[in-house]
């Protein structure tokens, strides 16, 4: 993944929409399933927001600023979002 951002308007505690990052996340991770990575998706992430995807995401930090999302992970999230 590249540059996982929320809108402006979508931070914070008046945000508008909740769960739009992990949203786009889960997407990812699906995708990943699809393309046969094992939902394996990997990001750079601001320093400050490090522990905030291994709270929310269930990321890895893998060092420095990279994190991954493993393959139980990735599932919890596309089943968290993608309800089939």
């Amino acid at each position: 993944m590249n540059l996982l951002k929320n809108a402006p308007f979508n931070i914070g505690r008046q945000k508008l929409y909740e769960g739009v990052a992990g949203n786009l996340v889960a997407f990812a991770c699906k995708l990943s399933f699809q393309s046969g990575f094992d939902g394996f998706v990997g990001f750079t992430a601001k320093t400050k927001l490090i522990q905030h995807y291994i709270d929310t995401l269930g990321a890895y930090h893998f060092g420095g600023h990279r994190m991954i999302i493993e393959t139980h992970a990735a599932k919890l999230l596309v089943e968290k979002y993608f309800k089939t």
